[in-house]
């Protein structure tokens, strides 16, 4: 029995190029702040946000496929890992955007909206 050498030099220049572009393109948009993506609201959101969490939910995702080696896993695996951190990241999502937008009403107005 004998273990062939595969290099993965190419493979990792790859996650390295498609990384580094996702960066680059997330610190494009937040140096540039383009006024259509800027000033265009979508579910309370401007629209530059909701790119910054999907590019950033995208690499999160793709740091797992590529460093912890899930495209080779049963999808089972896969879905029992990834699954779980996706629905966390969107539960913290919304409840960053539910208690941010309260706590800017009551600096805005000066006014409690939920009484606790």
């Amino acid at each position: 029995m004998s273990h062939d050498h595969v290099s993965n030099t190419k493979r990792i220049w790859f996650v390295f190029g498609l990384l580094s572009l996702v960066t680059t393109v997330e610190v494009i948009l937040g140096i540039i702040k383009p006024e259509f993506l800027h000033l265009t609201k979508f579910l309370g959101m401007n629209l530059l946000n909701w790119i910054f969490y999907i590019l950033t939910v995208f690499k999160a995702y793709y740091i797992v496929w590529a460093f912890m080696h899930m495209e080779g896993e049963k999808s089972s695996l896969r879905s029992a890992v990834v699954y779980p951190v996706v629905f966390l990241i969107l539960y913290l999502l919304f409840i960053l955007l539910t208690e941010g937008h309260y706590i800017y009403g009551v600096f805005k107005d000066s006014t409690i909206k939920w009484n606790f």
